[in-house]
């Protein structure tokens, strides 16, 4: 099946905006694809009828887009990480994962009817730690299982950066359209997977009925309902410093037109080979420094492609 079969599968609609939308994506795909941006069988898995395959590699050829609507020039090698990107002397390797929606209850995800239905946080959370992990483990390796990474190996170097890119495209919600990007915290499903972030919480004094100030949870860990406790400070662990960032993003095809891609980078306080800020496309970037052994300060600042984004009304 050719490239452009399979997306007329896929998107047969042939009102509106999607025939221009069709052609704008097959061209950005094919130039992928051309350009040797890809694994030797991208070309497959873009005509791929499962989703999550389809969006796996799909989230490559559009993150790839924006990184060069950035101006941002980069490199597929045959081994390795998905992007590699030379800047000022220093290699930056980017890592794509697309979480499945395993354990994202059907109700959320496709709902029979309209109405109010819960927010899953925990289960989109759950998605995004196990993607950081999966993608840890590449970089780091599983000694258990006695398997070696990139670093092992000695394809990402000990002086590269490596980032984490996730796309939580097919974790969103029932209206389809917002991004899943923000956690019960109202920070990045990013922040919370990584610096242990949790709800907002408010103290009641059982004898003055007293309230305190609300402020966020400390939340080292996450409880599944089977299993082990799966760790939510994964940049507050020094066996991680290796990784510099996780690039996060909700990217969709539309991104290819005119609607603004949300994106979001969360750099890593201990990382042994800090991110340059304001070097990916991101609305917004999220900068940890350490105070001490048991604090740190984070900020949020506006990222490069917060000037140039349109907002949806």
């Amino acid at each position: 099946m050719s490239l452009r079969t399979a997306f007329e599968q896929r998107y047969p609609h042939s009102g509106g905006r999607m025939p221009a939308l069709r052609e704008r994506l097959i061209e950005v795909a094919q130039a992928f694809l051309e350009a040797g941006q890809g694994d030797a069988n991208a070309e497959q898995r873009l005509c791929s009828v499962d989703d999550h395959v389809f969006w796996q590699q799909l989230s490559e050829v559009l993150l790839g887009y924006r990184l060069g609507e950035a101006g941002i020039a980069f490199t597929h090698q045959a081994i390795g990480p998905d992007f590699l990107i030379e800047h000022e002397g220093r290699r930056i390797w980017v890592e794509v994962i697309t979480p499945t929606p395993a354990g994202v209850p059907q109700s959320w995800l496709a709902p029979a009817g309209n109405g109010v239905r819960d927010f899953p946080h925990e289960q989109i959370l759950l998605r995004w730690t196990a993607a950081i992990k999966q993608k840890a483990e590449v970089l780091l390796g599983n000694p258990a299982q006695q398997i070696n990474g990139y670093l092992t190996n000695g394809i990402v170097g000990t002086e590269d950066c490596y980032v984490i890119a996730v796309n939580a495209r097919l974790l969103r919600g029932f209206d389809g359209m917002s991004g899943e990007l923000l956690g019960i915290s109202q920070f990045p499903f990013a922040v919370e997977a990584t610096l242990a972030v949790g709800p907002i919480q408010v103290s009641i004094d059982r004898n003055t009925l007293e309230s305190s100030q609300p402020k966020h949870q400390q939340r080292y860990v996450l409880h599944k309902r089977v299993g082990q406790p799966v760790p939510a400070d994964t940049f507050l662990d020094a066996r991680f410093a290796p990784i510099s960032a996780i690039w996060a993003t909700d990217i969709d095809e539309g991104s290819v037109s005119d609607r603004p891609a949300n994106m979001v980078v969360v750099h890593n306080p201990r990382a042994s080979n800090p991110l340059p800020s304001g070097l990916l496309p991101a609305l917004e970037e999220y900068i940890a420094s350490v105070v001490d052994e048991e604090h740190y300060r984070l900020e949020r600042v506006n990222g490069s492609a917060s000037r140039s984004a349109v907002h949806p009304t």
